[in-house]
């Protein structure tokens, strides 16, 4: 598996369209076949900075994603939407694979 990093940069006044927009997300990228393990809003410290985790069985199946996403009517209300209101002032996309033996590990008390 091979994970897209999305680092955004907000303007932390329209938090609550970020998370509108996330949330949107939620139903559009399963459908065009990634998956999502979430979007992620600043709580505490940090107020501008917000990020999203997709993940993908490699690189050609985030291609393949790409292209699905791009014909997706939703998709592509939803960008210009987020261009309209301008509350995503900074993205950037990372690609990461998790290291064995880290990922979903629980507290063993």
């Amino acid at each position: 598996m091979i994970t897209c990093f999305i680092r955004y940069e907000i303007d932390p006044f329209q938090k609550h369209a970020f998370k509108t927009y996330a949330e949107n997300w939620g139903r559009i990228i399963p459908r065009c076949g990634g998956h999502l393990l979430g979007y992620f809003l600043p709580d505490e410290g940090t107020n501008y900075e917000a990020w999203g985790l997709i993940s993908f069985d490699s690189l050609a199946a985030y291609e393949a994603y790409r292209a699905r996403l791009r014909a997706d009517a939703e998709g592509a209300q939803n960008f210009a939407w987020a261009q309209q209101l301008r509350f995503i002032l900074k993205e950037e996309r990372s690609f990461v694979r998790g290291v064995a033996g880290t990922l979903n590990q629980s507290a063993q008390l």
